[in-house]
Order: structure tokens, then sequence, then C-alpha cells
């Protein structure tokens, strides 16, 4: 009997989150408060923040920022204006817009349209004690490392041109070639490099790769320990989604990351490569 309350009582929150999703992704442009998304499924401020939270994993105000934000990069790759795209999405202004993009894709509205118009990116193949590897470089920092996978040199390139698709690309391995020594030979006193990183993603995934950096080389941490240091301990899976787009392969360490089992799990370039890395970089800085 007591059973079959618990699971008719969590039958209820459920069609309450359900009802307060819909509600959102309905009204999302009135930018309801959450009074009134709480009005809206019967329950006080409260409990539907607690209740929001608990089954969704972030906040009713994260999720309604996440709608718009979504809403905002449509209508701008669909070449709407700045100023459109602000209004059309609910928003008062276009610094609400800016502050938005900055809090939770790490670049600014323009930068998302442009899609890297006008940056000019530098790359060049080099040989790592782990294969051949890609390097792209800005003025403001180091924006790709990836490994080749299977020789395929052709595919590792038009992945990273995916990744900025209106910017410049020059191959130019005189520039990208410094930078192979202080990323493949750490001191064991200085475990991570001090490498400028040009980097975009969601707020989201910048945190996790934030995390991943203070991984001590030469261990290994499992997603859930991740998702513990960014604050989000329910997050796995989204840890899991962020360390597998972490766009500068080996320098963010997202092959320190395993399945809380101790299986190793996946890796962008292989399992063979990630086993690698792990076993050469506990042989020497352990």
């Amino acid at each position: 009997m007591v059973a079959k309350l618990a699971h008719a009582e969590l039958s209820e929150d459920y069609g309450r989150i359900e009802a307060a999703i819909h509600y959102l992704e309905q009204n999302f442009q009135a930018q309801p408060t959450l009074t009134e998304i709480a009005a809206h499924v019967g329950l006080s401020d409260y409990h539907f923040q607690r209740l929001f939270s608990r089954w969704a994993g972030t906040s009713p105000k994260r999720f309604l920022q996440f709608l718009t934000i979504q809403h905002a990069k449509k209508l701008l790759a669909e070449s709407q204006t700045i100023l459109d795209a602000t209004y059309e999405a609910g928003l008062s202004s276009p610094s609400r817009l800016h502050d938005l993009f900055v809090t939770h894709e790490a670049i600014t509205p323009g930068e998302f349209k442009q899609k890297g118009a006008g940056l000019t990116i530098q790359f060049g193949f080099h040989d790592s004690p782990f294969g051949d590897c890609l390097i792209a470089l800005t003025e403001r920092g180091i924006c790709g490392l990836q490994f080749v996978a299977g020789g395929d040199r052709a595919a590792a390139l038009a992945e990273l041109k995916a990744s900025w698709p209106q910017a410049r690309f020059v191959a130019d391995e005189g520039a990208t070639r410094p930078f192979i020594h202080p990323i493949f030979n750490l001191s064991e006193a200085e475990e991570k490099p001090s490498l400028p990183l040009y980097l975009k993603g969601t707020n989201f995934q910048i945190q996790v790769w934030q995390a991943l950096l203070k991984i001590p080389v030469g261990t290994a941490v499992s997603y859930g320990t991740v998702a513990q240091l960014i604050g989000s301990p329910k997050a796995s899976r989204a840890v899991g989604s962020a360390v597998g787009s972490n766009p500068v392969g080996y320098l963010i360490p997202c092959h320190r990351v395993i399945r809380q089992a101790g299986n190793l799990g996946q890796y962008r370039w292989g399992s063979s490569r990630k086993k690698a890395i792990l076993g050469w970089e506990s042989a020497r800085y352990r």
C-alpha cells in the first residue's frame, strides 16, 4: 500500500513537471516569473522550485534561459539582426541577450552570428607521442587540438572547419610547431602547460572543461566525480556529453575521465589511444 502511494505521488510530481515544461516551451517569449509558472501547476514558489530542480536537474530560471537562448540562436542563424532576435526571444534589450550569450555560450551574440567570420585560424599537422595530431591557432590562443583517427587528415580538418564555418583557414606548420613541445613534454613540476586557449562552448561545457584541468596528471576520475566538482552531482550524463565535445584534446585532459565501474569508456579518438595516454602519463609523472 505504501509503495502504491509512493508511485502515485511520483507520478503526480512528474505530471506537474511535464506541465511546467510544456508551459515554459509555449510561453518562454513572455519570460514568465517563477510565481507564474508555479501557479500554473498549483504549487507554491518554494515547492515548485525544489520539485523542478530535483526532476529536471536544473532550476526553472536556467531552463527558461536555455529555451530563450536556443530560440535566439535559431533566429541569428536565420540571419535575423541581433535587435530583432532580442525582442522576438522575449528579452527587453540587446544587453540582456549579450549577457545571456556570454554566460551560457562563452561568446557574444555577434560572435555566434558571425560563426568565425573575420577570424584567421592557422593550422598544422604534427607528430605526437600518440600519433598524428592537428593543432589550430588563433591570435587569442589555441582553438583546436585533435588526434587524426585512421590517418585521415582530411576528415580531421573538415571537422575543425565545421566548428568555425566562416573563418579563414591558413595552413602554417611553422606557426603551430612551437606548441608541440610544451603540450606533450610536461615536467614533473609543471603538470599543465600555461598555454592560452580560445574556446567556445556553453557555460556548462566551460565549467566541465575547467574541472578537467584540475585532474592531476597520471590519474583518472569518474564522470560522477567531475559532476560533483562543478556542483551538479546528478549531471553525470551531461558531463559525459561535455567531455566528449572538448575541442582541445589532451591539453584539456578529457582522457582522464572514466566510467564509475572503472571501465575506461569511449574516447573521441579511440579507446586504444586513451589507454596509451593514461599509461604514458602514469609511467612518466606519478
